[in-house]
């Protein structure tokens, strides 16, 4: 009773912190990626014949599959039964806040899953722990602010991980069966799910390898033993595959029927994943150092750098007792685990781009590994240290400590977003009619258009072209205010300016001309003064402390907490 009551409790805080505050925009849209699945999701139609349905220009087809289809039929179908209750649900407006909701239930899930496997292969009181730790990180609670459709895909791939694990324990068609369901879930949710075949050879093939490892010179002992590893690799192996194409094409069905578009937007986002020039709003990758960028993000940003700690050399822990173990075959479990998340990293982690996002289905076993970890140096304090006062104090002063980092980055939602304030502001202090100069390719401001202004477009991106750059100035001289309206243009395109020769970059990629575009509006020469400028930073409770996040990986503020400036011509 006491593990339900302290897991009750767990999950109640995982709630408050991802429930709270989930209209972070207030209304606005500001995730450019939730805005685009809501806006494939809205026009969504079920045909009304068959005909129509295998149709690739079926109402039914979103024609969008930079994320799988299945995100977009759930809101989809989720909306229109909320809509019930009232119509917006089923809307533009307030339908982003059903995919919220969808994102923090499904995130919850993945915090019970972890417990459930925790308690599976270790103890209740490790279960406690991971729950914990994966409560209180502070990147799932951000994504689950969001419905990009990264806390559904951690959620669905970590529920594989907990299929296969049972599927390893008890090899069945039942368990076969149930893991290529949810293996194709994931690929419906999003393609890069794909990173699971590792687990599933893994479970496959574990028994046949620690045979190996126990007797790597004596062919004698596991010759015997090929004919039947290969016989499961092939019959658990094709049930698994079968499932998960059927489960995919039914919840995935234009990825066949609309084959050519789903293979032209799947090539665009694989190459983006290889050339971090594919897109403008990539180029913050360039030249970052693969691994390193998304250890030093998860360390700082992703948990804290306490518990991120925790988690990393927990990873080395269960490694350690893997190979420690082996030889009396144990561990096997924890191993199918372990190959995933080194498999995993070692595949996305050499992306030439780095979204945090993209790290996020690895925390569930961060925080396990982190637990197992702590769950251990605590059976040793218990030993060293007999006083119950000195062990509580500590209990007490390490739950503080894991606490300050989510406690500090929610202060974040305790404010209106930063683009609502540089709207209020823009509507008192600019006079109707004035001319306002805003970057292409970033949120305009000022939000709702609620005061005429004449809006005029900076193409900066495009500045390396001699006929773009006469024509932002010419726009600059025209305008009256000009806003930044976060970090997403200058920071990377400064950064390429600044190591071009470093990098070895091409003229044309360098960007020197909007490096210098900035420096003369940072510095006045352009005519123009910064009248305003609105931040929002993490903030540690009671000492009021600022955490400057500005170094984070951009998509870590970009979102809910840009920095925005407003600058005013004074020519």
């Amino acid at each position: 009773m006491k593990y339900k009551i302290l897991l009750f409790f767990i999950i109640l805080v995982g709630f408050c912190f991802r429930f709270y505050n989930l209209n972070w925009d207030q209304g606005h849209h500001l995730h450019p990626d939730e805005r685009a699945i809501v806006m494939f999701t809205t026009p969504l139609r079920f045909p009304k014949s068959i005909a129509s349905f295998l149709s690739p220009q079926s109402p039914w087809n979103p024609h969008f599959f930079a994320y799988g289809n299945f995100p977009l039929y759930l809101l989809k179908i989720t909306g229109s039964v909320l809509a019930n209750f009232n119509p917006l649900y089923s809307l533009y407006e307030k339908i982003n806040l059903v995919g919220r909701a969808i994102s923090v239930i499904a995130d919850l899930g993945t915090l019970i899953l972890i417990y459930a496997l925790a308690k599976k292969l270790f103890n209740r009181s490790v279960g406690l722990l991971a729950s914990l730790f994966y409560a209180v990180s502070v990147f799932s609670i951000q994504a689950a602010h969001f419905y990009a459709v990264d806390a559904l895909l951690t959620f669905f791939i970590f529920l594989t991980l907990y299929q296969l694990i049972r599927f390893y324990n008890q090899p069945g068609y039942k368990n076969a069966i149930l893991s290529g369901i949810f293996f194709g879930l994931c690929l419906a949710t999003k393609i890069s799910a794909i990173a699971l075949v590792s687990a599933i050879g893994a479970v496959l093939s574990v028994d046949f390898l620690l045979i190996l490892l126990k007797n790597p010179h004596h062919p004698h002992i596991w010759f015997p033993h090929i004919s039947k590893f290969l016989k499961k690799l092939f019959i658990d192996g094709l049930i698994i595959t079968i499932v998960t194409v059927t489960t995919f094409a039914l919840l995935e069905p234009y990825a066949l029927l609309d084959f050519n578009e789903f293979w032209r937007q799947t090539l665009e986002q694989s190459q983006m994943t290889h050339n971090a020039f594919v897109f403008p709003y990539t180029l913050q990758y360039v030249g970052i150092t693969p691994y390193l960028y998304e250890i030093k993000n998860i360390f700082l940003w992703g948990q804290g750098p306490i518990l991120a700690t925790i988690s990393f050399l927990g990873i080395f822990y269960i490694i350690f007792l893997i190979i420690k173990k082996q030889k009396k075959d144990k561990w096997a479990q924890e191993l199918i685990l372990a190959i995933f998340l080194i498999s995993y990293f070692a595949i996305v982690g050499k992306f030439a781009v780095g979204w945090m996002r993209y790290m996020l289905p690895l925390y569930p076993l961060f925080c396990l590994f982190g637990a197992v970890l702590v769950h251990r140096l605590n059976q040793i304090l218990k030993i060293k240290i007999r006083s119950h006062l000195i062990l509580n104090v500590l209990y007490i002063i390490f739950y503080i400590s894991i606490l300050v980092w989510p406690l500090s980055f929610m202060y974040i939602y305790t404010l209106p977003n930063t683009r609502v304030l540089a709207s209020d502001w823009i509507y008192k202090n600019i006079p109707s009619n004035s001319k306002i100069a805003r970057e292409r390719w970033d949120d305009g401001l000022p939000l709702d258009g609620t005061k005429p202004y004449q809006i005029l477009e900076l193409p900066i991106y495009d500045i390396q072209n001699p006929l773009i750059e006469e024509q932002i100035y010419q726009t600059a001289q025209k305008a009256d205010y000009i806003v930044v309206a976060s970090n997403r243009l200058y920071v990377p395109l400064q950064r390429l300016a600044g190591n071009c020769q470093k990098w070895n970059l091409p003229p044309e990629k360098c960007y020197k001309n909007a490096d210098l575009y900035y420096k003369k509006l940072f510095n006045g020469k352009l005519g123009y003064k910064k009248v305003a400028a609105f931040s929002i930073y993490p903030k540690i409770p009671f000492l009021n402390i600022i955490i400057n996040d500005s170094a984070a990986d951009e998509s870590f503020s970009v979102y809910d907490h840009p920095k925005i400036m407003i600058f005013k011509n004074e020519k």
